[in-house]
């Protein structure tokens, strides 16, 4: 019998985030071990009138080869550049894609080296480019999610069943009796206010005990996200202005990268630049992964956690950068819709707590304190 939590999870996604229409053609990504999710969203995208386009892959959904650990592990290094031309053109031509993740084995390319990660990066770099300017465009309706297993719940330090507690809680299905649409409909009603108040500033300053950060997010748009992109979600985001950053930030939560974690992350900006980083923890993959390409090393994403539900790290990014009373920011890859203009092979986030001594102001003026909006 399936889960009726899992039912309520896949009708979220495809009514509230992809908003399947009758002849949508709409990509499903998935591995096997999210059978179940895979199969309730593929019923659902049929009764609307959608097109299901199953893309199973074996391990893993990072390098859009199938069979991630085998490909990273072998190819050459023509072969890592290579565009799958079957997803770009899914990319490129459909009218939406829903990614779910459930790794058996989160620390599968941990041991790849980075210069081939980076290779990687280069060759689905137009995959993501059509994902962030079709989306962005209202072209291409994408929402990323997760279904729970092992390798997650370990990594969160939690048993399987305490895990899937925690992931249908966080999406608000985990209740026959709640409407999980109306809660991320509220969800967008709520940010909006923030987002009108916010409207036509332009300098944010960002201090607290683990950073004094400043940027500009001139003529830039903030953008809603409740649910339509991610799924759970919670936050509000934009991209800074590209040359604007100054400062330095040390990110109080590790960062989890293509199988990799990367701990005590310190960097320092200078006109938008980093200009040194640092990590207690694989520190070098750190620094290679900055010389990716010329944007690599810019922000393309700042961002606020609204999501008060999510209040422990999980080493999952679909959740830890939600997390109420935080900040992020990612280098890299910004969201033209945003007014973005960096672009890059690589989008990175880094998360900091605020919850304490921390204020942000924009325009001099202050909006958020202690983990809260004040505005």
């Amino acid at each position: 019998m399936t889960d009726p939590r899992v039912e309520r999870h896949a009708k979220v996604l495809v009514d509230y985030c992809v908003r399947a229409e009758e002849g949508d053609r709409i990509l499903i990504e998935g591995t096997p071990q999210a059978e179940p999710l895979i199969r309730a969203v593929f019923r659902h995208l049929l009764e609307a009138g959608a097109h299901p386009v199953l893309g199973l892959t074996l391990t893993g959904l990072e390098t859009g080869a199938g069979v991630d650990d085998v490909f990273m592990a072998e190819a050459s290094d023509e072969q890592l550049e290579f565009t799958p031309p079957l997803v770009l053109q899914a990319y490129q031509t459909f009218e939406g894609r829903i990614r779910i993740h459930s790794q058996t084995n989160t620390k599968a390319l941990t041991n790849i080296e980075p210069s081939r990660m980076a290779r990687r990066a280069s060759g689905i770099a137009p995959i993501l480019r059509a994902q962030f300017e079709r989306g962005g465009a209202g072209a291409f309706k994408w929402v990323t999610t997760l279904h729970p297993t092992q390798a997650y719940a370990q990594d969160a330090e939690m048993s399987l069943d305490e895990y899937e507690d925690f992931v249908y809680a966080a999406c608000h299905v985990d209740r026959d009796d709640d409407d999980p649409v109306a809660h991320w409909t509220s969800v967008q009603q709520e940010q909006a206010r923030v987002l009108q108040a916010l409207k036509g500033k332009g300098a944010v300053h960002v201090q607290g005990p683990h950073c004094d950060l400043t940027l500009s997010v001139k003529d830039r748009v903030f953008m809603n996200s409740s649910g339509r992109f991610n799924f759970p979600d919670g936050e509000i985001y934009t991209g800074p202005v590209e040359d604007s950053a100054d400062g330095w930030v040390r990110f109080t939560y590790p960062s989890q990268r293509l199988g990799r974690e990367v701990n005590g992350v310190e960097l320092h900006f200078e006109q938008g630049r980093v200009t040194s980083a640092t990590a207690d923890k694989n520190e070098a993959y750190l620094l290679k992964t900055l010389d990716t390409d010329a944007g690599s090393r810019y922000l393309g994403e700042f961002a606020i956690g609204t999501n008060y539900g999510i209040q422990r790290y999980t080493g999952n990014i679909l959740f830890d950068e939600k997390i109420g009373g935080s900040f992020h920011v990612a280098l890299g890859s910004g969201y033209p819709e945003t007014g973005s203009t960096n672009v890059s092979a690589i989008h990175w986030d880094m998360i900091c707590d605020l919850r304490k001594d921390s204020v942000i102001t924009f325009d001099d003026e202050e909006v958020y304190r202690d983990g809260s909006f004040t505005v």
